[in-house]
């Protein structure tokens, strides 16, 4: 059975779209507590193997593995955010990737599955981009990296995010991989809130912030439904990221909703 570890894992968006696809996740790190609550709420994990701090990660406690699944923190390079990059001191989380090479370095996984957002492409002219990619290639990856929709593969929510796809230089073939082509869209914002909608492919979900009114063009989390305005809730912001009706979010409202902002999109993955 082909196996992964899901680093950066937020509430295991990587877990349950690998896991569907018959893989299984044998290690896990999450540093935010209230996404730990949720990610142990709806996975499995073999004891003592879900981890907080990736920097604290003593490599040599990994099982072996074939995939390293990442959406190593977004807030770096995003437009929302301060676009500081590899620069960015909150946290420490302009640095995660780098920590994130360390596990690279010093596991050799087979394939690596990262996930970062579109700015990412552009972020200081393309030369973080271009660090990412003669880092990975060093370690003797190839690199492939894509700007992927949500709505891509029938999910009502635009969500544009650079998925990046490595392969180590001893697999078979490597140089054969393709991105899927999209598929037709069956499931709009009506099926979602089920009553007519005045969009049918719906905002990209936000990590947070407070709700800007259904005129405002900040607007992210306002929908008029059936002549009504109306806020999207964490139910319909599971259907938009591809969670199942019956995934548990033990948190309060307004942790689930930055939860599903930070999440990745299942169908995508």
């Amino acid at each position: 059975m082909t196996t992964f570890i899901d680093l950066f894992a937020g509430i295991g968006g990587f877990h349950l779209a690998l896991s569907r696809a018959g893989a299984k996740c044998v290690a896990a790190c999450e540093i935010d507590k209230w996404a730990r609550q949720t990610y142990l709420a709806n996975h499995d994990l073999p004891a003592g193997l879900f981890f907080k701090d990736i920097a604290k990660i003593d490599t040599s406690l990994l099982p072996s593995y074939d995939i390293l699944c990442a959406g190593f923190p977004c807030q770096p390079f995003s437009q929302a955010g301060y676009k500081k990059g590899f620069h960015e001191a909150k946290d420490n989380r302009g640095n995660m990737f780098f920590e994130l090479l360390r596990i690279i370095k010093e596991t050799k996984p087979k394939a690596l599955f990262l996930e970062n957002v579109r700015h990412l492409i552009k972020h200081d002219e393309g030369r973080t981009l271009a660090t990412i990619k003669s880092s990975l290639e060093a370690e003797g990856y190839s690199f492939n990296y894509k700007v992927v929709k949500a709505s891509d593969f029938d999910l009502p929510q635009h969500r544009p995010r650079v998925f990046i796809v490595g392969f180590r230089e001893d697999v078979i073939n490597r140089e054969g991989f393709e991105f899927p082509q999209p598929i037709p869209n069956t499931l709009f914002m009506s099926d979602i809130f089920g009553a007519p909608c005045n969009k049918s492919i719906g905002y990209t979900l936000r990590v947070g912030g407070k709700s800007s009114g259904i005129m405002d063009r900040r607007n992210w989390d306002m929908y008029i439904v059936n002549g009504e305005v109306r806020k999207l809730t964490p139910k319909e912001g599971l259907a938009m990221n591809g969670l199942p009706p019956d995934f548990q979010m033990p948190v309060l409202q307004t942790q689930a909703m930055k939860q599903l902002g930070n999440s990745v999109a299942v169908n995508a993955v």
